[in-house]
């Protein structure tokens, strides 16, 4: 973005040209000699074996008014080998900055004892030390009132922390060290002031897998518990939270991390190495609620972004995606479940037609991507959208770039103020005063009142979101900015001359274009769509499945997955390898080989459904590979309904004809209601030992001959009994009914058929018609492998 046009300020106030001539006049001609020899002799900047740091942890107030009194805290170390003997550590107050370059060029080079360091403060706003050891930190304070300053013009000022002293190698006075700043100095409400707006983002990694627990609660399981971590008191969430709720920003977040909480608050599992999972512990729950309490009071009255469901990556479904059928479908439906997510959890409506791509990025194909699911205002970067017309100001953000679509264009050089290690307080002191640095550069640029957008990393640390919560706090009760909304800025008049040009696909950067999610992440996720389809349609409850695996797929293209492909990658890869595990809950039963002694029989297929919830809208069909040998149903395949309830089995039989002997191969398939294949074939073998009339006459003899045998034995019998009666008497005689019958035993069932053979229990070939319905043998219905819901 251009700079303001390089102005000249004015001459230094009356007070400081009074102290400059005084100072020369003390100093004489040959004392400036010598000097200017040992400048000519030797740089400005210290040697190293001489040099000092200083640590600018405090300035406080950032941005001081007249009245206002300076206080300046800090650190300095000694890092060379020897003593520093009478050191004192001052303020010093450089040029008036007329450039948003200027600032910068300060920020790369704090340190640089080259650069103008201005006139030091003096007098009793010091520190003195006796001397400073080699490796030894010391602490310095300084309180001055501002008036001391001798500030002109409302604008930037460089501000520098110095330390001089004397050492046993350069036994005179020198600047041994230097940390230079900003000193933002507005001494009355401006004319005409910025708006500012402040995206707050929360959002955070992927957390929850689309394994549930078994059973009807649906008990969501978690990769880990670092969300936890995150939302407990100190953690990252928590602070951005908290520091939040006393800010005018607009709240922009992920609906999966709302869902998220809001699940963990229910009751959750979290996955285990071995592939298990284990309650998570009633303290995060507690932790959990209360995050989501304070939060539903700190956007009260705010304005609520929110983004697509897990935030996919815009620039990857556009430069990646788009290639794979589907792929865009899943954008739509991560907005459609955004709005819904936030009203449920935060009891607020939120705003959903803004789009954010990777840190402001655009080329035409992201643009065409991100408006694709309804959204109209994508938030650009300055970076990204670049002025091409040489203007001497910052323009407002809002950019009309056709087809009713706004860019909102935020400013690169403050939305990326706080990234980088900010755990220091040195270096989160220099990042706030940066930014306001920035901030009130831009608001002197033009008199004409103009909107600027603040974009700031996705998910800053604990220590970012702290300084980021200063530096707002501090533009917020300055004197030349005032809060707004980002439909606000959105909706500002545009700069007629500010660019519109949609930069080319070429010229987005390529380290951002090496950790997008390649074409494999979306052919992956359209295969687990895929499957997802087959699945849910035999099901009586299909959202105990499309939801936890519609979002598991969102989640599997999120922008938070940039810079982790392997992690990636294996989160989808379990998202389908669980979405298998459940589809092969509801299967056929192996078959062994089967025998029929007849010209006709009833084979028996079992479907087996270990899901919690009753499947149907299937088809069983079998079929014969040869059916010259063996019909179902009197043709090459029949099929039938099939509904079974959760946990149980049921058997389906089939009528079949047999024209030959042999054998003849059976297969059984599962489908769907449009003709889909569901699941794994199951083939077997079907003996056909048909009895042929000739054998049937030769047991029927054999069977004649047995009861004329015994026929002939039982009238024997009587017979000899009759006369042995006759000899003994009447009354000694004795009845024999003994059994003669020769009633040969049951010799096995078999499948029914026309020979006769009875049917009931198996044979040693065959097993018997299981019953149509079976109990499941757990208690538990889904299995231990099963998780249905979410």
């Amino acid at each position: 973005m251009a700079d303001a046009a390089e102005i000249q300020g004015p001459s230094a106030s009356p007070a400081r040209r009074r102290l400059r001539r005084a100072g020369a006049l003390l100093a004489g001609a040959p004392l400036l000699a010598g000097l200017l020899q040992l400048t000519a002799a030797e740089p400005a900047q210290a040697a190293p074996a001489d040099s000092v740091s200083v640590a600018l942890d405090s300035l406080t107030p950032s941005a001081p008014t007249e009245d206002d009194t300076l206080t300046v805290s800090g650190t300095v170390i000694n890092n060379g080998r020897q003593t520093v003997t009478g050191a004192h550590v001052g303020l010093r107050v450089g040029p008036l900055l007329n450039t948003r370059s200027a600032v910068d060029g300060i920020a790369q080079h704090p340190n640089d004892l080259r650069g103008v360091t201005g006139d030091e403060v003096g007098g009793k706003y010091t520190e003195k030390f006796s001397k400073l050891v080699p490796g030894v930190a010391e602490h310095f304070s300084i309180s001055v009132p501002v008036d001391e300053l001798d500030l002109g013009k409302d604008g930037v000022y460089s501000f520098g922390v110095s330390v001089s002293g004397k050492t046993s190698a350069r036994p005179w006075d020198q600047m041994l060290g230097i940390e230079r700043t900003f000193l933002p100095w507005q001494s009355s409400e401006a004319d005409t002031k910025s708006r500012t707006t402040f995206m707050w983002p929360l959002l955070s990694s992927v957390h929850m897998t689309a394994r549930t627990g078994a059973g009807e609660r649906q008990t969501p399981v978690f990769q880990d518990d670092e969300l936890a971590k995150e939302i407990a008191p100190g953690g990252r969430l928590a602070q951005m939270m908290d520091l939040g709720r006393d800010l005018d920003v607009t709240w922009v977040i992920d609906p999966d991390l709302l869902a998220a909480v809001d699940a963990m608050a229910n009751g959750y599992r979290v996955q285990q190495p071995d592939g298990t999972s284990k309650a998570g512990s009633r303290e995060n729950q507690d932790v959990a609620k209360r995050w989501l309490a304070g939060l539903q009071q700190a956007v009260a009255g705010k304005e609520v972004v929110a983004l697509p469901f897990a935030d996919p990556d815009l620039a990857s479904l556009a430069h990646t995606g788009t290639s794979v059928t589907g792929s865009l479908s899943h954008l739509k439906d991560a907005t459609d479940v955004a709005a819904l997510t936030v009203k449920t959890v935060l009891h607020v409506t939120p705003t959903t037609d803004f789009a954010w791509p990777v840190e402001g990025a655009v080329d035409p194909s992201i643009i065409k991507v991100a408006t694709s699911a309804g959204a109209d205002r994508v938030i650009a970067r300055s970076d990204s959208l670049r002025e091409s017309a040489g203007l001497p100001y910052t323009p407002s953000a809002a950019r009309p770039i056709g087809g009713g679509t706004t860019a909102v264009v935020a400013d690169a050089r403050m939305s990326t103020a706080f990234e980088g290690d900010l755990t220091k307080a040195d270096s989160s002191t220099l990042a706030v005063q940066q930014f306001l640095a920035q901030s009130l550069e831009a608001n002197v640029q033009k008199d004409e009142q103009r909107s600027i957008v603040v974009a700031p990393q996705r998910m800053p640390t604990a220590s970012q979101a702290q300084a980021m919560a200063t530096a707002v706090k501090a533009l917020q009760d300055g004197n030349w900015s005032q809060p707004d909304t980002l439909t606000g800025a959105a909706n500002a008049k545009p700069d007629p001359d500010a660019t519109t040009r949609i930069p080319s696909t070429s010229a987005y950067p390529s380290s951002l274009r090496k950790q997008e999610l390649p074409r494999s992440a979306f052919e992956q996720i359209a295969d687990t769509q895929d499957k997802l389809d087959n699945f849910q349609v035999i099901l009586t409850d299909q959202s105990r499945v499309v939801t936890p695996f519609g979002r598991a797929i969102n989640r599997g293209m999120s922008t938070s997955w940039r810079g982790q492909a392997a992690k990636a990658d294996g989160f989808r890869a379990d998202v389908l390898s669980y979405l298998d595990n459940l589809g092969g809950q509801v299967k056929l039963i192996d078959k062994s080989e089967t025998k029929l002694s007849g010209r006709s029989a009833t084979i028996p297929v079992t479907v087996q459904n270990n899901l919690v919830q009753p499947v149907g809208h299937l088809y069983l069909r079998l079929s014969s590979t040869q059916p010259t040998r063996l019909k179902i149903g009197g043709k090459a395949y029949d099929e039938q309904p099939v509904e079974v309830s959760g946990g149980h089995s049921q058997s389906v039989k089939f009528t079949t004809s047999a024209n030959a002997n042999g054998r003849a191969t059976v297969l059984a398939q599962l489908y769907t209601e449009d003709g889909q294949e569901y699941g794994d074939p199951v083939s077997f073998d079907v003996k056909v030992t048909e009895v042929t009339p000739t054998v049937m006459l030769v047991i029927g003899g054999g069977v004649l001959l047995l009861v004329l045998a015994g026929f002939r034995m039982y009238t024997q019998r009587k017979r000899a009994a009759a006369r042995q009666a006759e000899e003994e008497g009447p009354d000694e005689a004795e009845a024999d009914s003994g059994d003669a019958s020769g009633n040969p035993d049951d010799a096995g069932d078999r499948l029914s058929g026309e020979s006769g053979s009875p049917a009931g229990a198996a044979g040693p070939d065959q097993p018997g018609d299981p019953a149509p319905d079976t109990a499941p043998e757990s208690a538990d219905p889904s299995g231990a492998g099963e998780r249905v819901d979410r």
